[in-house]
């Protein structure tokens, strides 16, 4: 007798965008061990490469893909190359997406008197903002129109994009970000109804709090030990008291892609958070 929770995406073609950051590339891995075909696209090509080098290697199957989310002709450029290289997608991960600078404050509170030089509310940059949500959110629209069309009526078919604990309740310094995660939860919500009857489900993970390269200066001292102000405030508001690994993404992931697991689950964005979202602070 098999086991209906043990995931087997043997002969499903997956495709990850955002696969050549770190991540993503961890969900393009989780995907291959368990047997499907993976395509990795990316805007940096060299490094999505280098993750499914990685793949073949351990005995996968995966090939890189140059893709600029944000760019419908090189959405489907990769969709033929993919098409043509491993077959047709399955299952799609909205994994592209980040915040800037640009759209980003000093500070959390607005005060008089600020110190000069301080980035403020109203000195965000317009074309910062509008990278910031194009890319998170058309990032994930764009590549939904390109292969959402092949999956109509496909069994097994479903979406997944990466929200956020900013789309439950808005980080301070980073509004545009936010706004456009808490998009991404809606739109997800929206494409669960919109694509019921042609049999594909769309859902979303929405990662808590993890240290990567990108923002341990933001969460530790230079020592990388000891928690700066906003670390700590994260910590203290995360139940489990520590912040999470990005291994422990993919059991929510796998299980939301998994039609054997998941065939009644559809337009659920699902925290995986520490208890971060379920906290009142008190």
């Amino acid at each position: 007798m098999t086991n209906p929770f043990v995931h087997d995406f043997t002969d499903k073609v997956v495709a990850v965008t955002g696969a050549g950051g770190v991540l993503c590339s961890d969900f393009a891995k989780a995907f291959a061990k368990a047997g499907a075909k993976v395509a990795l696209l990316d805007l940096n090509e060299e490094a999505a490469q280098g993750y499914a080098d990685e793949i073949v290697a351990a005995g996968g199957v995966a090939k890189a893909y140059k893709c600029n989310v944000l760019d419908k002709e090189s959405i489907e450029a990769a969709k033929a190359g993919i098409d043509a290289d491993l077959g047709t997608v399955d299952i799609l991960v909205n994994g592209a997406g980040g915040n800037n600078a640009r759209a980003t404050t000093d500070n959390e509170f607005h005060e008089e008197n600020m110190p000069e030089g301080t980035k403020s509310f109203f000195d965000l940059d317009q074309s910062g903002v509008e990278f910031v949500f194009n890319l998170n959110f058309l990032g994930t629209l764009l590549p939904t129109q390109v292969f959402a069309k092949d999956m109509v009526g496909r069994d097994g078919a479903n979406i997944i994009n990466i929200s956020s604990m900013n789309a439950f309740t808005p980080l301070t310094k980073i509004p545009a970000y936010s706004g456009a995660k808490s998009a991404i939860s809606n739109f997800t919500q929206w494409l669960a109804v919109h694509f019921s009857k042609a049999g594909i489900r769309c859902n979303a993970i929405a990662p808590g709090f993890l240290v990567s390269n990108q923002n341990r200066d933001l969460l530790f001292e230079s020592d990388h030990e000891t928690l700066k102000p906003r670390g700590q405030k994260i910590i203290n508001n995360t139940p489990m008291g520590r912040f999470g690994d990005s291994e422990e993404l993919l059991g929510g992931l796998m299980f939301l892609a998994d039609e054997k697991a998941a065939s009644f689950v559809n337009g659920v964005v699902l925290p995986i958070d520490g208890g971060f979202s379920a906290y009142s602070g008190v």
